[in-house]
């Protein structure tokens, strides 16, 4: 049996944009879960079991690793339709399990950047175009290379990368087997998510948790049995982004600073960081575009003005 990616589905938020994870990924003696990419308990998680198709509608093609140039380790596309306002990264480095190498973290960054200054861009969904794999953290092969100034830098990167586009993906965390520590940020975001005592347990084990163990401990929301075309985890994550998109923006955009905000303070700081949220709410067009709608018995049709 197979689960899904950690960090099958998180509904993540970053500026304006909703952000999901979706992907598959076999669990086993050999798996590394990626510290870089563990979460904080915002939005929901889903576990998929079975493997994921290279892209969605794509045919399965197994010995294609080598044809894949650096350009096309990061696919970006906008859907159309009734999913205007949806765009996916793929990430796509078979041939080293989508791990994160200097120029993945760069072209991921340059795309982050990009979308975030772009208002027409609802929800991002982040998923792996690999059957069997999500992303095996970072690049070991390629950090080999680096010399000792190179490495801190690296990892920098790759947390300030994780901290745009992955603030809600979950996993297990097994660097302690590699005489080193998670570097991107699983040592802050997993104790958020599940307490101290059970993080310190996970990291000092090394442990892999498989869907229904992630589901139990509040890393994932949902376990899902595969489908025919493997992808069953970004069905769902898509499903999620369409439920995003109706939303009113400027709502969607401070309820994420309150939540983000709001989890690393006392409930009273937080409940004043709620109300100066709410307040940018109130003297926006869509508010009272809301009100409209429901009065006219409508659906709202919202700016983000």
């Amino acid at each position: 049996m197979a689960a899904a990616a950690p960090g099958a589905l998180g509904a993540l938020q970053a500026c304006r944009a909703r952000w999901v994870a979706a992907g598959c990924a076999p669990l086993g003696p050999a798996w590394r879960l990626p510290g870089a990419l563990t979460g904080p308990r915002l939005g929901s998680a889903i576990w998929a079991r079975g493997w994921a198709p290279a892209a969605a509608g794509a045919t399965l093609r197994r010995g294609y690793s080598s044809e894949v140039k650096t350009e096309d380790e990061l696919r970006v596309r906008y859907l159309e339709d009734e999913n205007r306002g949806i765009v996916v990264l793929g990430i796509n480095r078979a041939h080293a399990k989508n791990s994160f190498s200097k120029n993945l973290v760069k072209m991921l960054s340059k795309a982050v950047d990009a979308l975030k200054s772009d208002k027409k861009v609802r929800t991002v969904i982040v998923r792996s175009e690999v059957p069997g794999i999500f992303c095996a953290g970072a690049d070991l092969k390629e950090r080999a290379r680096m010399n000792p100034s190179e490495v801190g830098p690296f990892v920098s990167k790759i947390r300030a990368v994780i901290n745009e586009v992955a603030s809600s993906a979950k996993m297990g965390l097994v660097e302690t087997k590699l005489a080193i520590i998670p570097g991107g940020g699983g040592t802050q975001r997993l104790p958020r998510a599940i307490g101290m005592s059970l993080a310190k347990e996970l990291i000092f084990s090394a442990r892999v948790l498989d869907g229904q163990e992630a589901k139990a401990v509040g890393l994932i929301s949902h376990v899902l049995e595969q489908n025919a075309e493997g992808d069953a985890a970004y069905r769902k994550a898509l499903d999620l982004a369409r439920e995003f998109l109706p939303q009113g923006p400027v709502a969607m955009r401070v309820a994420k600073l309150a939540i983000n905000q709001g989890m690393e303070v006392d409930l009273i700081t937080g409940l004043a960081i709620e109300e100066a949220c709410y307040a940018q709410t109130i003297p926006t067009k869509d508010r009272l575009e809301g009100l409209l709608a429901f009065k006219e018995k409508r659906s709202p049709r919202y700016r983000g003005e």
